[in-house]
């Protein structure tokens, strides 16, 4: 059984046959989905959809591309819709330089704002990073510390992996880890400790191969499995039963499963 730890199944492109879509996850062995709130909306609609499924919860938070919508008020929302049983993390949060949605500033502002907020919640965190590792890290340095948390989506080397593993954090690896040029993250998948490894799809986005271009769904977080254990040089079942117990741990399904 595998654990997509990060999906957006309230996202547009899953209207039409959601429910479709979390069937075949199911019979592609997908025993458990995280379902991600990326702002208030969005954090909402994630915890109406994890109501109505025993095998899935789902996290609330503000992306760093909403980063300007944040303010005193929708974080004040987003505390009480912690409070539901079915959230089991605060994210995604972070910062991304790539795309500047939103000002560096605010995403700054926002994030420490956030992890904050987790930490008197009790909850781990799930942390987007694009092009603001640097920055990201000192931040997490100078905050104390957390209820646990994962990197998700991580795209940095094997070196930043270390660190971001030295304040005890979880590496997820998505469907990049079957693109031949991904080394980076490769060279992540194959070599950080497992006990430390989840993985994602972060449908709809990233697909792997053999899906690449097409619309990512729970179903395909095996291919990235398969991958990973081939890199590793171990069995699929292994690497299942590994990246499930890890997601377990940090969410705190094990009572679920």
């Amino acid at each position: 059984m595998l654990i997509d730890t990060h999906a957006h199944l309230d996202m547009e492109e899953f209207e039409r046959d959601r429910e479709a879509v979390l069937l075949r996850a199911l019979q592609s062995g997908v025993g458990h989905i995280i379902t991600i709130g990326i702002d208030l909306p969005s954090s909402r609609k994630a915890i109406e959809i994890a109501d109505k499924h025993d095998h899935i919860h789902a996290t609330v938070g503000y992306h760093p591309h909403h980063a300007d919508e944040v303010n005193t008020s929708a974080l004040r929302e987003l505390g009480d819709l912690a409070q539901s049983p079915k959230v089991v993390a605060w994210g995604e949060i972070g910062l991304d330089f790539f795309r500047l949605h939103s000002s560096p500033q605010n995403q700054v502002k926002a994030f420490e704002r956030q992890l904050d907020i987790a930490r008197e919640v009790g909850l781990p965190v799930v942390i987007h990073v694009r092009d603001a590792h640097k920055e990201l890290i000192e931040i997490l340095k100078g905050r104390g510390s957390l209820s646990g948390g994962v990197i998700h989506c991580f795209s940095g080397d094997y070196e930043t992996a270390g660190v971001f593993m030295d304040m005890g954090f979880s590496i997820s690896i998505p469907g990049t880890v079957t693109y031949k040029k991904a080394a980076y993250v490769r060279e992540v998948a194959a070599k950080i400790p497992l006990g430390r490894l989840m993985v994602e799809t972060d449908a709809p986005f990233l697909a792997p191969v053999p899906f690449r271009g097409k619309r990512n769904e729970p179903a395909f977080v095996k291919f990235t499995a398969s991958e990973i254990a081939r890199l590793r040089g171990i069995d699929f079942e292994a690497l299942a039963e590994a990246t499930t117990k890890n997601a377990q741990t940090l969410f705190k399904l094990t009572d679920i499963l």
